[in-house]
């Protein structure tokens, strides 16, 4: 099993709480990390499992193993029976893992149930620091960090993405309780994936498919909870320029938005009219995956002026405010530095980073020019 950089985070809240919630999207790998623990695991989906956990409960309790429930939100009973049993022992850390895709059912029963109990973490598909070789980084981009969707076995690409989103459109968003038909959802999935990286106007997506544009931004939530997209939103800073308000929308996992565009192979995808966007989407969520696996707490923005000047990604932790610009070229130019640097003083940014595909980085940990890699080694020494 490849080492998840969230490993030490989630066993240093399990010393510290008596029960986490490790949440993240189907498939991105919670069952296999909870299995590589010690401990009883249950599949709260199988009625089989179920009766087990009620069966064994009393022993499960008064013993010292870590009790992993899976997909806990399948079985609402089990949450009154958590909460009794953090009750009547609150100093003893360690005794629930549970895991779960967000949904409304689960993140209800997690506030009513177990607020100030448990810690809340979210695990990633793979990120690019979690691979071990070069043919698997470069190919990240492309195929999404999956485990099953190409990343270690190339040929399930794009395949393995269409039928994830099939299952998503057909049978999960409807059972966390997203109204719209599946031809809704996928003609919605389509129209997102087309907007990647701009600004999101719901007005005009509920235009096209006949819908409000309050209904189309709860739809959305649907979308965002079930880790497919996230609304990145603009940084409300004080500068004498008119600036852009509304989110930005991205595609969170770069193989699932390829497969929706048709980009079979990274001959198709260079090809494209949106390939900048794509990469910008992808080196967002790396360094938010990363810095989130870490445990490092921070809010992400976006910045824009009316006349043009912009930072991609805002990233503040409280104590600094990180601007990072990407662009796809193997060979950027100090103009390029110089109108990041313009941007970024209009924000008071502490530290400044223009991300390409550049061979040849260069620069400090407060300023620099340089590959995807080399942010992330960076923010690793400054994140931690």
């Amino acid at each position: 099993m490849l080492q998840r950089r969230i490993q030490p985070v989630l066993a240093a809240r399990l010393a510290a709480y008596p029960a986490v919630t490790l949440v993240g999207p189907r498939q991105c790998g919670k069952t296999t990390l909870a299995r590589s623990l010690p401990g009883e695991y249950f599949d709260l989906e199988q009625e089989s499992d179920r009766l087990r956990l009620d069966l064994e409960w009393d022993t499960l309790c008064a013993g010292h193993r870590l009790v992993v429930l899976d997909e806990a939100q399948a079985w609402p009973d089990v949450f009154p029976r958590i909460r009794g049993a953090i009750d009547a022992e609150r100093g003893r850390p360690g005794r629930f893992l549970l895991l779960g895709s967000v949904s409304p059912a689960l993140m209800t029963e997690v506030s009513e149930s177990l607020a100030g109990r448990l810690s809340i973490l979210t695990l990633t598909p793979f990120l690019y620091g979690e691979l071990a070789s070069d043919a698997a980084r470069k190919r990240l981009w492309l195929v999404g960090g999956f485990p099953d969707g190409g990343i270690l076995q190339p040929s399930r690409y794009p395949l393995w993405q269409r039928d994830y989103l099939a299952l998503l459109t057909q049978r999960d968003l409807p059972n966390w309780g997203l109204p719209a038909a599946p031809r809704v959802t996928d003609r919605l999935l389509r129209m997102t994936a087309a907007l990647h990286g701009q600004p999101w106007n719901a007005s005009q997506v509920g235009q096209s498919l006949g819908l409000s544009y309050k209904t189309v931004n709860s739809y959305l939530d649907y979308l965002e909870g079930a880790f497919l997209a996230r609304r990145l939103p603009p940084l409300q800073a004080n500068v004498r320029k008119r600036l852009v308000k509304t989110p930005r929308i991205y595609w969170r996992d770069t193989g699932l938005l390829h497969a929706v565009l048709n980009a079979p192979d990274y001959e198709a995808l260079i090809a494209q009219p949106w390939v900048g966007a794509s990469w910008e989407g992808f080196v967002v969520e790396q360094v938010l995956g990363t810095l989130s696996a870490r445990g490092v707490s921070f809010e992400p923005y976006y910045f824009r002026t009316s006349d043009l000047y912009e930072v991609d990604l805002v990233v503040d932790t409280g104590r600094e405010r990180w601007a990072i610009e990407v662009k796809l070229t193997a060979s950027p130019g100090p103009d390029d530095m110089a109108r990041l640097d313009r941007a970024a003083d209009m924000i008071g940014a502490t530290r400044r980073f223009l991300v390409t595909r550049t061979r040849r980085p260069a620069g400090d940990d407060r300023r620099a020019s340089c590959d995807l890699g080399g942010l992330l080694e960076r923010l690793l020494q400054i994140g931690g």
